[in-house]
């Protein structure tokens, strides 16, 4: 005997998508199974219109004047199961990836800068920035190790990929600290391929790389140019300018140059102190990152 009504039904559908895309898009462990379950309950209570639970409470949704749908809140709550099925799986897969990628770009500045620092032989520098590179990369790894974002979900050799990594990095400890930099900072040469191998056996480009680290950069800049503060955009314009470079050695179209071309005129219009036309020449740079990275990233 059924006990639910049609908006109940729906309720429940449109409640099971949203656990199931949360299980599989952005969860792991006990989390994920827990989520399964309760979507296939749901699902299944408002596909038979009965719901177990409310018999022993005496509840029940359904009553004499409960109406059908009709056709048109037929077609309203098909359009509604759909956006969230849809849009939903396309807003997750496309937000843990931007996330994953953030967080690998968060780490890969430390190891970029402890590659650096040890190739410049200085011990001090390579010293502090590698202490950064170890915990960096331990809470990457402890992390993605046991969740796999939609992006790298299935790939069978990420985690012994990760455990590699972390024998590189831990093997360079003695050599950083009191031994040979140079061949510190060639062992940790070996970190780069790796992590281009992940990346391209993934379907990610390194351009999509650059370009989110670039982003993170860029939206310090565009706070201080719609805040009309020419010397923050001069300070903040040579980390900027490094971001951009690392862009441009993948690719260096008619859109990348764009970037170049918004990003150093607001440098000028900062030294000039034309603060007057910051929004606009800030509107012009994030319009045409925008574009590239819609396309391309």
């Amino acid at each position: 005997m059924k006990n639910i009504n049609w908006w109940d039904r729906i309720i429940r559908l449109c409640m099971a998508v949203v656990f199931i895309e949360l299980a599989f898009f952005w969860l792991d462990g006990v989390g994920v199974i827990l989520l399964y379950g309760l979507g296939a309950v749901l699902t299944v209570t408002a596909l038979i219109g009965f719901c177990p639970l409310y018999k022993p409470l005496g509840i029940s949704t359904l009553s004499e004047n409960s109406k059908q749908l009709g056709k048109v809140g037929v077609i309203l709550a098909a359009a509604v199961l759909l956006i969230l099925l849809f849009a939903g799986s396309y807003a997750s897969a496309f937000f843990s990836r931007k996330l994953f990628v953030e967080e690998f770009n968060a780490m890969n500045n430390f190891y970029k800068q402890a590659l650096f620092q040890t190739g410049q032989n200085n011990r001090d520098k390579a010293v502090a920035n590698y202490e950064q590179l170890v915990s960096g990369y331990s809470k990457f790894e402890k992390k993605y190790t046991v969740y796999q974002p939609y992006a790298i979900k299935g790939d069978s050799k990420w985690n012994d990929d990760l455990k590699k990594i972390e024998g590189i990095i831990g093997g360079v400890h003695d050599n950083v600290y009191n031994g040979d930099l140079h061949q510190a900072h060639l062992t940790l040469e070996q970190v780069r391929p790796i992590f281009q191998d992940v990346f391209k056996r993934n379907g990610f480009s390194m351009l999509s790389i650059a370009l989110v680290d670039f982003h993170d950069a860029m939206e310090l800049i565009l706070d201080a140019a719609n805040a009309k503060d020419p010397q923050k955009v001069i300070t903040l314009y040579p980390q900027l300018d490094e971001k951009l470079k690392a862009v441009e050695q993948v690719a260096n179209d008619d859109e990348i140059q764009a970037i170049r071309k918004n990003l150093d005129e607001l440098l000028k219009l900062a030294q000039d102190n034309k603060i007057a036309v910051f929004p606009g020449k800030a509107n012009k740079l994030k319009s045409s990152f925008v574009k590239v990275y819609l396309k391309r990233g």
